[in-house]
């Protein structure tokens, strides 16, 4: 099993910026994709951001330019930096990571969730 742990959300004015970090543990064997998902009530859990292995990234279009998404991969931390942020910004973020990890016969595939985060941006 792969855990996860979210921390950094919190309550912003507008303009403001917040940090993000979501760390993994267990048995990992190696580490694909890591994410951000974001989700408001009444609505679909959607992409923000994605890193792969190599350090590809993608963003969803309402956050390019504001949002950077970044990996430290001796410390299976990824993390998202929010500058800018504005009400619409407002939901709770989850991460989630894809890869490897041990079992005790062989690697199988993971694909795991933190916690969320509420992330508020409000005046």
């Amino acid at each position: 099993q792969v855990q996860l742990v979210e921390s950094g959300g919190g309550l912003v004015q507008p303009g403001g910026s917040l940090r993000l970090s979501c760390a993994a543990s267990g048995s990992i064997f190696r580490i694909n994709v890591m994410g951000w998902y974001r989700q408001v009530p009444g609505k679909q859990r959607e992409l923000v951001a994605f890193i792969t292995s190599d350090g590809g990234t993608y963003y969803a279009d309402s956050v390019k330019g504001r949002f950077t998404i970044s990996r430290d991969n001796a410390k299976n931390t990824v993390y998202l930096q929010m500058n800018s942020l504005k009400p619409e910004d407002t939901a709770v973020v989850f991460c989630n990571i894809q890869g490897l990890h041990r079992t005790a016969a062989r690697t199988e595939n993971f694909n795991s969730w933190g916690q969320g985060t509420q992330v508020t941006v409000s005046s």
